[in-house]
């Protein structure tokens, strides 16, 4: 179970964390999680060029480790990353003291003040601690579902393309689990939007 559009009501209750971008000009910032992925990575990349666009890329450490030539792809092409942990943990169903130090593990890898915890799932005493260390935690205001198999290919470009506005942080995921709705989705959303004159920016 999961919210395409984050509603008002939850961004005001955690309101320390990051849902969107206050902005009066048309930009859009797209977000991709859990990579970075050799193939899959490399495509988003591809089509980010094809708009000049800039994204912000949420990684996990191990897969930097075992990727790092497409870690340092995607800051050589201007793109911004953050820290997705370590081991791409659950917050709610880990201890305080092991989420913090994947957290810190993911870091030697990934020099980024930005934190996007996986799932979205972290608790307040985790994202306060972070916060004081000087982590931005960076939610979303819309969530393609591009990693739900119970939706259609179809399904996941409408989310999109109906729930995002200006300053919208649109969430993807550059996963092997996503890749059939990301290959659909993402071209047609960037087509679609900069028709409309949007830009897509990496996170401020």
């Amino acid at each position: 179970m999961y919210l395409v559009k984050t509603p008002r009501i939850i961004k005001e209750l955690f309101s320390e964390l990051v849902w969107s971008i206050n902005t009066n000009e048309k930009n859009i910032y797209l977000s991709f999680d859990d990579g970075p992925h050799p193939t899959i990575t490399t495509f988003v990349l591809e089509n980010l060029k094809q708009y000049n666009a800039t994204a912000s890329f949420f990684c996990i450490g191990k897969n930097v480790e075992t990727h790092p030539e497409i870690y340092e792809k995607i800051i050589n092409e201007g793109h911004l990353v953050g820290n997705h942990t370590q081991q791409h943990l659950n917050g709610w169903k880990t201890s305080n003291e092991h989420y913090i130090n994947d957290v810190m593990q993911a870091s030697k890898v990934i020099k980024s003040n930005y934190f996007r915890p996986p799932y979205g799932k972290i608790k307040r005493n985790q994202s306060n601690y972070l916060i004081k260390k000087g982590f931005q935690i960076i939610m979303w205001d819309v969530l393609s579902g591009d990693f739900d198999t119970s939706i259609s290919k179809e399904t996941c470009l409408k989310n999109v393309i109906t729930k995002t506005k200006d300053g919208s942080i649109v969430v993807f995921h550059d996963s092997e689990k996503a890749f059939e709705k990301l290959q659909f989705t993402l071209p047609r959303m960037l087509q679609y939007f900069s028709e409309l004159g949007y830009s897509f920016k990496r996170l401020p």
